[in-house]
């Protein structure tokens, strides 16, 4: 009698824990379908100004757009342009800074790299669970888009790595117009990524 009267506490608290574990797994699941929604949303909506700002500029301009200078660096958070990988089916819009928050709903403007135009390499971090997932199946000479509102810049990958967080080198200077696309190694990986996955792309002479 005394195992039976035992068992009665024992099981009530698997229950109780049983719900515990129900209630944090939905919760947890809706903040995921929270932040999905909120960068679904976010993108489509920024994509929708930025289609309708380039529409403005092109009705307005007397130059060609790829003539214009490159413009200062736009306010923190905002948007910088859209990014495009055609063969991988990327198109995400670019903000300016990495901070947790820009990285939930776009991929980000590393702050001290060229802006897209320029004469430098353009630094862009993204999460490798959202918007750069499909990098782990870029390959060398994939074209890589990134447009703003002084034009559109097509860039050629030319090599890919991975580095150590500590490796901010590969974002320095290269010599020539590019791009350096940043995010966590390896893709699957459950946690905080232990490496950064570094695409290498050269700017082609515009046409």
């Amino acid at each position: 009698m005394r195992v039976v009267l035992g068992a009665i506490p024992a099981a009530r608290t698997l229950k109780l824990a049983e719900h515990a574990l129900t209630m944090v797994g939905t919760l947890a699941l809706g903040y995921c379908l929270v932040v999905y929604l909120e960068a679904k949303f976010y993108q489509a909506r920024e994509a929708r100004d930025f289609a309708r700002e380039l529409r403005l500029k092109e009705g307005n301009k007397a130059a060609p757009m790829d003539s214009v200078p490159a413009v200062a660096t736009p306010a923190k958070h905002g948007v910088v342009g859209r990014l495009e990988i055609p063969r991988l089916g990327v198109s995400v819009m670019v903000v300016e800074e990495v901070d947790d928050s820009d990285l939930k709903r776009a991929v980000g403007h590393i702050p001290g790299t060229a802006l897209p135009g320029e004469s430098g390499n353009v630094g862009i971090a993204g999460h490798r669970d959202t918007f750069l997932r499909p990098l782990r199946s870029i390959q060398r000479d994939d074209t890589i888009t990134v447009s703003s509102l002084q034009g559109a810049y097509r860039y050629r990958v030319v090599s890919t790595n991975v580095v150590s967080p500590k490796d901010v080198q590969v974002l320095d200077p290269t010599g020539r117009a590019s791009l350096t696309l940043v995010t966590c190694f390896p893709f699957e990986y459950v946690g905080s990524a232990p490496k950064r996955f570094i695409v290498h792309a050269e700017r082609g002479p515009e046409k």
